[in-house]
């Protein structure tokens, strides 16, 4: 998800298996960030593994995870990362995210998926994303006078 509007950037299915999140995500990365600019990039604490901060950092990228301080050997997030203004208010706009689940499961139908098979849900999927998209962005442009 793009941060400033809230759209959708890119999708992928995958199987659940406990790291699967995290996998996409970096290849979610390697996909949508060409260049070398340094951005960054938010997830909950199921994303606070010192892999997935590795694979960010190798990436170019500042990983703004929130910080799970209960987990055995600690938070793989340390303060030159929590220290910056931008990681305060990364936390306040990753809620973003939970309101294109929250729709995609209520509205967009996707709750259980309907097909068998990952191509055909990987589809279906494309098509809520891209509905959310256009209603998103009918809801971003000014009300017509």
């Amino acid at each position: 998800m793009e941060n400033r509007n809230g759209l959708i950037v890119d999708l992928e299915l995958s199987e659940a298996n406990g790291t699967a999140e995290r996998e996409n995500a970096l290849d979610l990365m390697d996909r949508a960030l060409p260049g070398t600019k340094r951005v960054t990039v938010a997830g909950d604490k199921g994303y606070d593994t010192k892999g997935f901060v590795a694979g960010c950092r190798e990436r170019n990228v500042t990983p703004h995870v929130a910080q799970n301080l209960n987990r055995s050997g600690g938070s793989a997030i340390d303060g030159r990362t929590t220290s910056w203004p931008g990681y305060a208010v990364s936390g306040r706009i990753r809620k973003r995210i939970e309101e294109v689940f929250g729709w995609a499961k209520t509205i967009g139908g996707f709750r259980r998926t309907r097909y068998k098979g990952r191509e055909r849900s990987q589809s279906a999927a494309y098509f809520v994303g891209a509905a959310y998209n256009l209603i998103r962005i009918a809801k971003l442009l000014p009300d017509p006078v």
